[in-house]
């Protein structure tokens, strides 16, 4: 295969997904829903739910079909959706944010991760601080920036960061503290010492929070507390969160960006370079999701508190050691008790032993920090009931 040169090696490299000979490989992700698909296992590898979202927000995306919804949205987000995640903020976390100068409507968060990252950083001397495991695209457009990704460990089975190791890791060549919480894939809720130690330490060395807030009503003790919430945080915050995973909609790809207008508007100065706008039809239904009473929010929180118990119960009968997450769609199971010795092999075999997918967390951390978790698998609890007890009564073979 020939060489070709470009930036794609950066975020290749950054991501794990370079080949010793130089070609880009798939992820984990595609792997095992392959191998899912090819024997028939019950697939809880990758974090999507297989239910519907609420019927008043798809019947709205419907009617905003059928109105002509379908051409170029404004390019900050159609003013209702701006009003609507305004409305939320100020709701649920007493934030007031100006609908038009404060928030932008992007492709999904993957999309406001990528621009606010590619805003911020201005080259190899800038670093990014993040939490080791982390969401794959992180590193892919840190590299993709050409800056330098500095992982903190949450380490099992707690996951939660030696805040000795976090203040080592920021310095004043920290751009970005990168946050994710709830947090993907460990199921962890950081702490309110943590919260605060980020906030200490990204004031004193100047640096700029972005924070990942996906799973922000998947919580299952305490309600979430945005980093922007916090004294001293906002001004120097960018927060992040979507539809996806709050209402059912993981491929309708609409999520915001939010903060103190200037670093949105940084933001913004990126991203209508990417995919500019996206989801007409879709806004108009996520900001009627926006506003469904409490009640729906405080529903979907219980409904997967009881799937994540009810997998953790299962995974723990058929011999796995597994924490009790405090929040997102993700329970992490040390699979050393059922035999492995290392997560990838055992995640490649497992839908053959027993008919069931999960991750290894080897496509979460860096190469040189895989050791420490080797053994751990990660399992998605967002899928129907039914699909849980079959996983549950199929991974009972292992134990046997």
């Amino acid at each position: 295969m020939r060489e070709i040169p470009g930036a794609w090696r950066r975020a290749a490299e950054g991501a794990g997904l370079r080949a010793s000979d130089g070609t880009a490989t798939p992820t984990i992700f595609a792997e095992m829903s392959a191998l899912a698909a090819k024997t028939g296992a019950v697939n809880l590898g990758q974090g999507f739910p297989d239910e519907d979202g609420p019927a008043v927000m798809l019947e709205a995306a419907r009617d905003a079909i059928s109105h002509g919804v379908n051409q170029y949205p404004p390019g900050r987000g159609f003013a209702d959706l701006l009003t609507a995640i305004a409305e939320h903020q100020r709701r649920f976390y007493g934030l007031h944010l100006d609908p038009h100068r404060d928030i932008v409507v992007t492709a999904g968060a993957t999309e406001a991760l990528a621009a606010a990252l590619l805003a911020l950083i201005d080259g190899p001397d800038d670093e990014v601080v993040v939490f080791e495991p982390f969401y794959d695209s992180y590193a892919a457009v840190v590299a993709l920036a050409g800056a330098r990704l500095v992982p903190v460990p949450l380490r099992w089975p707690a996951f939660q960061p030696d805040l000795d190791e976090l203040a080592a890791a920021v310095t004043d060549r920290t751009r970005v503290i990168l946050v994710n919480d709830p947090h993907n894939p460990t199921g962890s809720v950081f702490t309110a010492e943590v919260r605060d130690t980020i906030v200490e330490l990204a004031t004193r060395h100047e640096a700029i929070i972005v924070t990942d807030e996906v799973y922000e009503h998947l919580v299952f003790d305490e309600p979430h507390v945005p980093i922007a919430t916090l004294p001293g945080a906002w001004e120097r915050t960018l927060s992040i969160s979507s539809a996806g995973k709050t209402f059912s909609v993981t491929g309708w790809k609409i999520g915001w960006l939010s903060g103190p207008a200037d670093l949105v508007s940084v933001a913004l100065s990126v991203k209508q370079f990417l995919t500019y706008v996206n989801g007409s039809p879709f806004q108009p239904a996520i900001a009627t999701a926006l506003r469904l009473p409490d009640d729906f929010y405080a529903g979907i929180a219980q409904t997967l508190r009881e799937k994540r118990d009810l997998l953790g119960r299962g995974l723990r009968e058929a011999g796995f050691d597994v924490p009790v997450p405090a929040g997102s769609y993700f329970t992490v199971a040390d699979a050393a008790g059922v035999g492995a010795a290392d997560a990838t092999e055992f995640c490649r075999a497992l839908p053959d032993r027993a008919g069931v997918v999960g991750v290894p967390f080897s496509a979460f951390v860096t190469p040189a920090h895989r050791e420490q978790y080797r053994t751990l698998v990660r399992f998605a609890a967002c899928k129907r009931t039914d699909v849980l007890e079959e996983a549950v009564t199929r991974l009972a073979a292992l134990s046997s």
